[in-house]
């Protein structure tokens, strides 16, 4: 294995409501000293959930992304707070986007997103056996909750509004989970 360079100094260069960057000097084994740039992201991280209702359908969310400017279908996801598991959060999300709760909570993955600038790790957790459950949220007006059974796995990947990387990854683990299940 390798050894990481060595961090000489972190500087921020930047700062916004939501994102720090960091210069970051480095000294890699060789010698060669080099800066990057990082957006170090959160001590908690987020949550991806993955709600699955009657086993063959999974529950997506509508909503806005600013990133994109347009509406985005994805799984429900938010940030882990301080005092919170990944399991609770992951809860806690569905909660308040989907409206419902889970009494089964499976950690499938963690992933993170362009780890070359982005230290932020995104927890994928299946949530089975619902419950109707409501928390108000956060989000700015009311989501769209969209069922799409797991049968149309392909129309799902087709669709030009399910592109976030993250929901397309959770897709592909929860279909690889459930199908290594007997059917009920």
């Amino acid at each position: 294995m390798r050894k990481v360079p060595d961090i000489l100094a972190t500087e921020t260069i930047a700062r916004t409501r939501l994102f720090r960057v960091e210069r970051v000097n480095l000294r890699f084994t060789n010698g060669a000293e080099v800066q990057y740039e990082r957006l170090p992201g959160s001590q908690t991280g987020s949550v991806l959930v993955v709600p699955v209702l009657e086993g063959d359908t999974v529950l997506l969310v509508r909503e806005y992304a600013a990133g994109t400017h347009r509406y985005e279908l994805g799984f429900p996801k938010g940030v882990i707070e301080a005092d919170e598991d990944p399991l609770a959060a992951a809860n806690r999300e569905i909660m308040e986007e989907v409206g419902y709760g889970a009494r089964t909570l499976q950690r499938l993955n963690s992933m993170t997103i362009a780890p070359g600038y982005f230290g932020h790790t995104t927890h994928v957790v299946l949530a089975e056996d619902l419950y109707e459950q409501r928390l108000p949220g956060d989000e700015p007006e009311v989501l769209e909750v969209v069922p799409w059974r797991l049968r149309d796995f392909a129309g799902l990947l087709a669709r030009d509004d399910f592109t976030e990387a993250r929901s397309v990854a959770a897709l592909f683990l929860t279909r690889e989970v459930l199908a290594g299940r007997p059917p009920p």
